[in-house]
């Protein structure tokens, strides 16, 4: 049996509408992890589904650190200037400003990232499984590994949010996507460090 009590509480905990909240327990036969992946997973279907969507409204977010130390703008884009108004959306958008803040990606995306800058990380991850011992059949998945990690690190949509670090920014994204029901994407965004 579904209780008011338990479609409220997955409410507060994934933000999605009374309605989702009640098929995800129904689903799930009221196991409040399983009707939370359930959620996230109909969410990730949604992001997909519009992401071919042209996003070409949205907002610039700044953010300040440190006492002036690091500064950020990022420019995040959705379909309509409605949803650019929505407060949920700017919550998303000073989200990712403060992640960009302390987290120091330098590409938005796997596919920013130039071919010369990952053929030179290769050639050092190839250069390192050589020397680390291994099996030569082995070689290529230690690269791989390494490639992935490396990406996490410098592309903001593989990296661990930092408010919760289960999700990825892009899982952030497109669960506010499954919410809002628009196309949302980061365009660019620039990080100013004192000094740098």
């Amino acid at each position: 049996m579904i209780t008011a009590e338990m479609v409220k509480e997955l409410r507060e905990k994934t933000g999605a509408g009374m309605m989702e909240c009640k098929k995800a327990l129904e689903a799930s036969n009221g196991d409040m992890e399983k009707a939370i992946l359930y959620l996230r997973e109909r969410g990730m279907a949604a992001a997909q589904k519009k992401a071919s969507r042209v996003a070409k409204e949205g907002l610039i977010t700044s953010y300040i650190h440190a006492g002036g130390k690091i500064g950020v703008l990022v420019e995040i884009n959705c379909e309509t200037d409605f949803v650019a108004r929505n407060d949920e959306f700017k919550e998303l958008a000073k989200d990712i400003a403060m992640q960009i803040a302390a987290a120091k990606p330098l590409y938005v995306k796997k596919e920013d990232v130039p071919q010369e800058v990952i053929d030179k990380e290769k050639e050092i991850y190839l250069a390192q499984a050589k020397s680390s011992g291994k099996p030569e059949k082995v070689w290529d998945k230690i690269v791989e590994g390494k490639l992935e990690s490396f990406y996490q690190e410098v592309c903001l949509y593989e990296q661990p949010f930092i408010k919760d670090s289960k999700l990825r920014v892009k899982d952030l994204i497109a669960q506010a996507v499954g919410k809002i029901g628009e196309n949302i994407q980061v365009k660019r965004f620039v990080r100013y460090q004192l000094g740098e």
